[in-house]
């Protein structure tokens, strides 16, 4: 099992230093996603022996993986990993995947267990999502860590997820329509509806240290792409007759602008996102 990791570095040069710490020993693709801190610099004399990517623009997280997953499959790979620049690798990791696929030989996906930073704390341990609400959960959310049991999940995150070249070859990369959130949502679906299985690894583990590159949860780029991206994505794998739509936007819609009611903001970037998707307005946000 040949596996590449990936590591899409923006702003946030000494969170990107760490993560690569973390994975030396890896075969590694890093793309500098149109930095303007010197991470790319910085990547470059301290870790010469890595595959570096400079793209000269922000082509978000879609575009900026989707660049580094093609590097990876040039080079061989059979399981490209995706790992954020603010996230650290436990050793044991790729065992620990290697294990799994060959568990399970129909998984597409393979999702890693994923702690907060600085505790011992679950953030991500499989998720949930009802396509009909446009709602999803990570499991185990907030709770201590304990060992878990490898199994089938609705989703991975794009913090740290492993993807097969077959998957990927059958279901395309990840959807630069998207640009920014819920690209990762989007990619398990459309990887199941190819066949393939999303299976939660909790022996592969990742420490993640929760960046506000885009300006963490509740700004008003999270707002904007969250809302119009969920959008997007019910309607296109969970279409729903022309009298319910409407109502399901308001579902969708709705509690993304009330949690946002603190943060005008946030609730009008929220409100932007459901016009510009109603509008056709895909992409990087203008």
């Amino acid at each position: 099992m040949r596996v590449v990791a990936v590591v899409l570095s923006w702003n946030g040069r000494e969170d990107t230093l760490v993560a690569l710490e973390a994975l030396r020993g890896f075969e590694t693709v890093v793309v500098d996603n149109g930095s303007s801190d010197g991470s790319a610099d910085a990547v470059a004399e301290r870790f010469p022996e890595l595959q570096l990517v400079r793209t000269g623009v922000n082509l978000g997280f879609a575009g900026g993986n989707n660049v580094g997953i093609r590097r990876a499959l040039d080079l061989g790979a059979d399981w490209v990993l995706l790992v954020n620049n603010d996230a650290m690798v436990e050793l044991g990791l790729v065992e620990a995947l290697a294990d799994a696929a060959a568990a399970r030989p129909d998984a597409g996906v393979l999702a890693c267990k994923v702690l907060f930073a600085d505790s011992e704390r679950l953030w991500y341990a499989g998720a949930g999502f009802d396509p009909y609400l446009g709602r999803t959960r990570h499991l185990g959310f907030g709770e201590r860590d304990e060992p878990g049991v490898r199994g089938d999940t609705a989703r991975a995150t794009g913090a740290a997820m492993a993807v097969s070249r077959a998957a990927i070859e059958a279901a395309g990369l990840l959807d630069e329509e998207l640009f920014l959130y819920v690209e990762d949502l989007e990619w398990s679906l459309r990887i199941r509806e190819a066949g393939f299985a999303v299976v939660y690894v909790p022996a592969a583990r990742v420490r993640h240290r929760v960046s506000a590159a885009a300006g963490g949860a509740g700004s008003p780029t999270a707002a904007y792409y969250e809302t119009r991206n969920m959008l997007a994505v019910v309607e296109r794998h969970r279409p729903m007759p022309r009298g319910l739509t409407g109502l399901r936007r308001a579902f969708v819609v709705t509690p993304r602008v009330l949690l946002s009611a603190r943060r005008p903001a946030a609730a009008w970037a929220a409100l932007r996102g459901w016009r510009d998707y109603r509008r056709g307005r895909m992409g990087r946000r203008g």
